[in-house]
């Protein structure tokens, strides 16, 4: 086509252009759009210092009704990615963020602990989709040998939204009087009325796979598509029943293996501004120093992501930061002052945050194209009830102990067993490909 900017004939290069116009063209938005996302599912907990005492909510109770969000998750989210792969990302994904903005500027509104738990739950059913549709959606435009950098990419969202969030929630607070309402009010419509303007933009911004692309020059487009089909994974039954491909062994082992960072994740995005507070901060203060922990985990999942890429390996690339926010995890009922208080989470959230990339990268590797469209919504879904007992745990733990840190030994106990799940979940796959007669290949591996 005469528009479409010229491309080289050799591979390499083509290969080069190809993933860097797309990577141009999708990533930032996706980011963006996870970015807030996670500020919408995650500010319950910097709204927390000033709502839980305006509406009565108690340790336990904030917990519960801030956890109910997974519940949505665990409902919604197969249907969701099912519909996305039937409808198209670029409508489906619009649908998610108009919706779960509408509904995360409403938590304004709440006034006791039954609004509050219906709301959230609403919330959760509204987002529900839009991390595993996005992971789903990456595989139609990203080769595997590429998906660890771009998923960590795309996965950086998380602890980015606390970096950027914290600051901002800790002075939206500071709107409190403003209009006659409170300023954990203004944190919700102010935080939550992008995701609607997002949304009406991905109308027009995302393509819903490289053939509807205009942007994609044909070369690139031709190559794209040639290298996807070329690196499937070849799976034999391609007609098991849906319910047995969402309750097979392999997705429950890797469910369980995100379980662990799920929950800390989710758990620290909760409970980490009430945890700083403890040690006598403003609510500005502790907006500043809670993006601490979370900007150096920005970095490391970056540098891990690319790690895992380069080398090819996924299985250990994925364990090994687990082990290590276990390992830090023990030491939390310890810390006595905040600086060893930010160097030990910081070291908990680069191991949580660092494995997503490969672990994703690895799912999506281990499951046929038809196994991932439920699959990797199974995963999250089943994940996301480690997030919702987890942070029920930590406020029953807080209310009968009044101690945060104990609140975190079942986080760590949780990580270790997700440590040992992988290994399991490995070995087993190494022995089904073996069993299936395919080129020999280190489990968790990308075949080049």
């Amino acid at each position: 086509m005469a528009d479409q900017p010229t491309v080289p004939d050799d591979t390499e290069t083509l290969e080069r252009s190809t993933i860097r116009r797309i990577s141009i063209r999708l990533l930032p938005f996706l980011v963006l759009g996870y970015l807030i996302a996670y500020i919408d599912r995650s500010n319950v907990g910097f709204a927390s210092l000033q709502m839980n005492d305006d509406i009565g909510l108690t340790a336990s109770a904030f917990g519960l009704g801030a956890s109910v969000f997974f519940l949505a998750y665990v409902l919604l989210e197969v249907p969701s990615n099912m519909a996305l792969n039937k409808v198209g990302a670029r409508l489906w994904i619009a649908r998610i963020m108009i919706t779960w903005g509408i509904l995360a500027a409403g938590m304004a509104f709440v006034v006791g602990p039954t609004s509050f738990t219906v709301m959230r739950f609403l919330l959760g059913a509204a987002e529900a989709g839009f991390f595993p549709g996005v992971i789903l959606y990456l595989t139609f435009w990203f080769p595997p040998s590429y998906r660890a950098r771009v998923i960590a990419l795309f996965s950086m969202a998380i602890p980015l939204a606390s970096v950027l969030g914290s600051p901002i929630s800790g002075y939206l607070l500071g709107l409190d009087g403003l209009l006659g309402l409170r300023g954990w009010q203004w944190l919700f419509i102010i935080e939550g009325l992008p995701a609607v303007i997002l949304g009406i933009l991905a109308l027009f911004v995302l393509p819903s796979r490289p053939s509807t692309a205009k942007w994609l020059p044909t070369a690139e487009r031709e190559w794209l598509e040639a290298e996807l089909r070329a690196q499937e994974t070849v799976v034999e039954n391609h007609h098991t029943p849906l319910r047995k491909v969402l309750l097979s062994r392999k997705i429950l082992l890797l469910s369980l293996v995100y379980a662990s960072t799920a929950a800390i994740s989710q758990g620290l995005s909760l409970w980490q501004p009430q945890m700083i507070k403890s040690f006598g901060l403003t609510n500005t203060q502790i907006g500043w120093v809670n993006a601490i922990p979370f900007a150096v985990a920005v970095v490391g999942m970056i540098i891990w992501g690319r790690i895992s890429d380069r080398r090819a390996e996924r299985v250990r690339s994925t364990a090994l930061p687990i082990a290590v926010s276990a390992i830090a995890l023990a030491f939390v009922p310890f810390i006595v002052s905040l600086p060893i208080f930010l160097i030990v989470l910081s070291t908990v959230l680069i191991g949580t945050y660092a494995a997503k990339g490969p672990f994703w990268s690895l799912s999506t590797e281990w499951l046929s194209k038809r196994e991932a469209v439920a699959g990797v919504a199974m995963i999250n879904s089943l994940g996301s009830l480690a997030a919702f007992g987890g942070n029920w745990v930590i406020g029953a733990i807080k209310d009968h102990t009044g101690s945060f840190a104990l609140a975190m030994i079942p986080l760590m106990i949780l990580a270790a067993v997700s440590v040992i799940t992988l290994l399991i979940a490995a070995y087993f796959e190494g022995k089904r490909k073996n069993h299936n007669h395919t080129p020999e290949k280190i489990p968790g591996t990308v075949a080049h």
